[in-house]
Formats: structure tokens, sequence, C-alpha cells
């Protein structure tokens, strides 16, 4: 079940972990990506907190949390190769896992229709 911010991060989940990540409109607006920072395993994230940092040769951008919980993994292979993110930002670019706090939280985020239907 993916679902998606208006801030352009999307989410998988799977059981009560979720995986998240930038969307392919957000990593075609960055362009290039450069560099990646992502948060600790363990760290405790609320909802709308800075979460991750991806840079671009044309920006810098905040990744927030989608939902509340605790990283249970980061991908590394972004954070090596950031041109992996934007080349499959909803597949093998991958960002960072979740613990749900609430996986009821999901409802108040958007479905594939809603996002795609969006203004962007």
């Amino acid at each position: 079940m993916l679902r998606f911010t208006e801030d352009h991060e999307w989410l998988m989940r799977e059981g009560d972990v979720a995986t998240v990540g930038i969307t392919a409109h957000a990593a075609e607006q960055l362009g290039d990506l450069v560099f990646i920072e992502l948060p600790k395993i363990g760290a405790r994230l609320k909802k709308g907190d800075a979460a991750a940092v991806v840079e671009s040769v044309k920006a810098a951008s905040d990744v927030y949390a989608p939902v509340s919980g605790e990283v249970t993994e980061i991908n590394p292979a972004a954070v090596d190769d950031p041109g992996s993110v934007a080349a499959d930002p909803q597949g093998s670019g991958w960002l960072y896992r979740i613990r749900l706090d609430d996986p009821a939280a999901l409802e108040g985020l958007m479905d594939e229709a809603a996002y795609a239907a969006m203004p962007k």
C-alpha cells in the first residue's frame, strides 16, 4: 500500500514497518543528487520532523517524516550513490524504514490517485 505526502514523500507499509523515500516528482525537481544524509538507526521521529536531507547541484531539501516512529533501517546505497535515488526513487532508491507508532496514521496520507491529482 503506497501512501504519499504533500511534501513529495512516499511510504509503503509492510506490517508495522514502512519504507520511506522521495517521489519521482521530487527527484525530478531536485535534479542530479550529490549528497544524502539519512537518520540514525534507532532515531525517534515525529510526523513532520526533518528526517533526512537530499542535496542536488540545484538545492538542498529536507525529507520529512510522514509518520511517527523509530528508524529501523537505512539504505546505505542511497548514501554511497545518491544518483541511485534519482534513478529509482520509488524502488531501490528508498531512504529509510520506520517502525510505525500508530499504523492508523497512514489513513491521513494520500493514496496514489490523490497524489497524482495534486497540483505540483
